[in-house]
């Protein structure tokens, strides 16, 4: 029924003539990706083994603020129609079982892990009953006492589905698991997987063969950076000999987990500080700094941000990983901070929950590769702001960098070219000083995620692109506040839309100026 009615609007899209080009634009790319999904039938596959289906009650509680009885009735609503919910992923599981459309070993084994931690003694002991464990002062005695009994009840049913799914997951999908980590080795697989990087890609217009040589030369001239950081610090030794001393060295590694909260939110100071150096605009919602749920931390990414909601009051947050501290080197938490935090995704997907006078869906859409392009481009930004205090911090921005043009190689070579695990992993092993377990992590998040990967690279060099034709088209007119300021305006859109609307922006500014001058006397 949803395909139907986006097929039928998408055709009316088409024959609207309007000036309101983005909400077009994103109105096209929504539609269209609701088609694709539908047609390739993806929730046969709810999870990627970063999170899943499985993992949102868990983030729902984290980001839960009860204030009223209506919140707190609503939260439990909630919990109990997770039963359903999960019941309703098994079967788009079982359908998959049956088409020969399964998730890959890795994942699945860091799903059942996830899930796993779900299944514990009592509601208490659960993420889930945190959120009414302490509720508002302002409640009655007898309200508190019936919201707790029934988030106790609600909880434990919770539980129980987690118990079933787990049994489902181990018993009856993981025989069926996949063994070849790629798309390519399922029927259709490549053709799916050019469509899934199209989505992510939003607007760029390029094939897996493109993505695949972009990659490769952005490996070669990263890793020309390393070496230049290498002799700069005067290490005898060759790239992989500096990484392992990177690795190995207790000084770039932080002793307790509340240390590393602490200096993932020195560093968020730092940069909201600059801020103003670059940017116009800044948004009234603050942020915080969070470890990741410890729950679902083993397999989890290195942070993410998590946006808040100005109305109902709730900050945005940055998670901070402190699963394995010895996987965690400080010198790589200063552009990890500006990707997730400011000037980040913070910055970025607040100002856009900020616009007015734009549809609803405006606000919350999010384009991969515009928006995880400009956290990448954040990372380099923070270093033209002098945020990497250290040769070792720069090599740590630079080996993040690495991260996501190995990215490029190992996406497209895992479901395009039909690589194996060990050649995936290969280039992150001999190019970046990332970590084992985030090498680990990363490769299998790519296996289950497929396409969503490569957004990365691409949005930030599309990002860059165009602030190169702004500068040298504008020249000592060129405002690197007011370019900032345009390009995320309008929040989140494809990259084609993008590139036109920065287009307009210089052939705007240029007129100005021309026109500034002729009235000079």
């Amino acid at each position: 029924m949803q395909a139907e009615e986006a097929a039928a609007l998408l055709d009316r899209l088409g024959e609207i003539e309007t000036d309101r080009v983005i909400d077009q634009a994103i109105l096209e790319h929504i539609l269209t990706e609701i088609l694709i999904e539908t047609h390739h039938d993806t929730p046969r596959l709810p999870f990627t083994g970063d999170s899943g289906f499985h993992s949102w009650p868990v983030f729902a509680a984290a980001r839960a603020r009860i204030r009223s009885v209506a919140d707190a009735e609503a939260y439990i609503a909630r919990l109990n129609d997770t039963p359903r919910y999960f019941q309703q992923n098994v079967e788009n599981m079982r359908r998959g079982i049956a088409t020969g459309w399964t998730s890959h070993t890795d994942p699945l084994a860091t799903t059942l892990d996830q899930v796993a931690e779900q299944v514990v003694e009592t509601p208490e002991a659960s993420d889930l009953y945190a959120p009414l464990s302490s509720l508002p002062d302002s409640f009655t005695s007898a309200d508190r006492a019936r919201l707790q009994r029934e988030g106790r009840e609600a909880v434990t049913a919770t539980i129980e589905s987690y118990r079933e799914l787990l049994t489902f997951l181990e018993t009856e999908y993981a025989p069926h698991a996949r063994e070849k980590p790629g798309l390519a080795s399922l029927r259709g697989g490549r053709g799916i997987y050019a469509d899934l990087v199209s989505i992510h890609t939003a607007g760029a217009g390029l094939s897996p063969e493109e993505i695949h040589a972009i990659g490769q030369t952005e490996v070669a001239r990263i890793r020309e950076e390393m070496l230049a950081i290498i002799a700069e610090v005067g290490f005898d030794g060759s790239l992989q000999d500096f990484i392992a001393f990177l690795r190995e060295d207790p000084r770039f590694y932080a002793r307790t987990p509340s240390d590393l909260i602490e200096k993932a939110s020195t560093i968020s100071k730092r940069l909201d500080a600059i801020l103003p150096q670059y940017f116009g605009r800044l948004p009234r919602l603050p942020y915080g700094v969070s470890p990741v749920p410890a729950s679902i931390a083993p397999g989890y990414t290195t942070g993410r941000y998590v946006q808040g909601d100005q109305e109902t009051g709730r900050s945005g947050t940055y998670l901070v990983n402190t699963y394995r501290l010895d996987q965690r080197p400080l010198y790589e938490l200063p552009a990890l901070t500006a990707h997730e935090a400011v000037p980040g995704h913070h910055l970025q997907i607040a100002l856009a929950q900020e616009l007015e006078g734009v549809p609803e869906f405006r606000r919350s859409f999010y384009a991969t590769a515009f928006g995880e392009g400009w956290g990448l481009y954040s990372e380099k930004l923070a270093g033209e702001a002098g945020l990497y205090e250290t040769p070792y911090e720069r090599f740590g921005q630079l080996s993040y960098e690495m991260w996501r043009a190995c990215r490029l190689v190992a996406d497209t070579g895992l479901h395009w070219y039909g690589w194996s695990r060990a050649q995936a992993e290969a280039c992150f092993i001999e190019n970046t000083a990332l970590s084992p377990l985030n090498i680990e992590t990363e490769v299998t998040r790519y296996i289950g995620w497929p396409g969503q990967a490569v957004a990365y690279k691409v949005g930030e060099l599309k990002i860059l692109e165009l602030r190169t034709e702004a500068r040298q088209a504008l020249g000592a007119d060129f405002d690197i506040r007011a370019f900032h300021d345009h390009l995320l305006g309008e929040g989140s859109m494809p990259l084609s839309t993008l590139s036109a609307r920065m287009h307009q922006w210089i052939e705007d500014q240029l007129a100005h100026g021309e026109a500034a001058a002729a009235h000079l006397p």
